[in-house]
């Protein structure tokens, strides 16, 4: 496929406009879509195109734009529901997590909530205790809704079409970070299935498993390990829910050690999902405990010393690799 360079914003706008003018069901509405082109101009230009009717601004109410939203997909439509932050979608959990995630079972199949809501994940700078949080962990202990938590603009286009088309409820995580990220996206429409894990660096010595932003932190400590004569192999997991368990166990076969990154703090998180499956599933191969590299366990302040102690970085996770490689 003929190829090109895009910003992470774009690609993301590419696959609403072309889910939008395939599908004259999806819409999507949220705060600044539309006159505002977005908070992060995801949605720039896409008022113009197909007008107010399918590009809706809605009044700073995540529950009542989120139940119109959960309501409109039982009705036979597809909407899109952009939260500014994922910090903000905390007032939306009761539709998210009370009716989206439940109504198919309580309806015994009969009613499908397809609806993506999507938006900025994870610490960003300097924002504070009530805009850095972490929201994969919440949002995949939750039976019903899928999640999905994107790296690079190539999986953002190619996971959230497969999204907007899934008769499930999906929460479509980013990063306020990588907006501006610049990567290679085809020319032509693709998709990407969910539910499948990608190998972004192959390795022999140890897995090193990880999402969103932390895919970069992890591929640059990998850089350095390698100068030492350590193969970690990056496993970029991209779907939190369902979570492509046989990639990651064949991987820890191979390598016979784990390291999980994971921007969520450490208790009940992504990588304790982790680290659970891979003993059950792979504990003879294992040649040292599984390690976990998560952000600290406190509330993100606003200093930025302390930002650079909360979060994973390199340094911690070449650390880590080491301890699990020199047990």
């Amino acid at each position: 496929m003929a190829m090109r360079k895009i910003r992470f914003r774009e690609a993301l706008r590419e696959a609403m406009e072309e889910e939008m003018r395939r599908d004259s069901t999806v819409f999507l509405m949220g705060e600044e879509v539309a006159e505002y082109n977005g908070a992060y101009k995801v949605s720039q230009g896409m008022l113009e195109e197909f007008g107010a009717k399918r590009v809706i601004d809605t009044p700073i109410a995540e529950l009542g734009f989120a139940a119109i939203g959960v309501g409109a997909a039982m009705s036979g439509v597809r909407p899109i529901v952009e939260f500014m932050t994922w910090n903000f979608a905390v007032l939306a959990f009761d539709q998210i997590v009370n009716h989206a995630a439940k109504m198919r079972a309580m309806s015994a199949g009969q009613l499908k909530v397809p609806i993506v809501f999507r938006g900025g994940t994870g610490a960003a700078g300097q924002l504070a205790q009530q805009h850095s949080q972490t929201f994969e962990s919440w949002m995949a202990n939750v039976p019903g809704l899928k999640v999905i938590s994107v790296s690079n603009p190539y999986d953002a286009k190619g996971l959230l079409k497969s999204a907007i088309r899934d008769d499930d409820p999906i929460c479509f995580m980013e990063s306020e970070m990588m907006y501006s990220d610049i990567g290679e996206v085809p020319e032509e429409e693709y998709l990407i299935p969910i539910g499948v894990a990608d190998v972004k660096r192959e390795g022999t010595d140890v897995t090193i498993t990880c999402f969103n932003k932390m895919v970069k932190v992890a591929l640059e400590a990998a850089e350095e390990l390698a100068k030492e004569g350590i193969s970690a192999e990056v496993i970029d997991l991209r779907t939190i829910r369902p979570l492509d368990e046989a990639a990651i166990i064949k991987s820890v076969k191979k390598t016979n050690r784990l390291v999980s990154v994971d921007e969520s703090w450490p208790y009940a998180s992504v990588s304790s999902e982790i680290a659970y499956r891979v003993q059950k599933h792979a504990f003879d191969y294992l040649d040292a405990p599984v390690t976990r590299v998560n952000s600290a366990d406190t509330s993100l302040g606003y200093a930025p010393t302390l930002v650079d102690e909360y979060m994973p970085n390199p340094k911690k996770i070449i650390q880590a690799v080491k301890a699990v490689m020199y047990k």
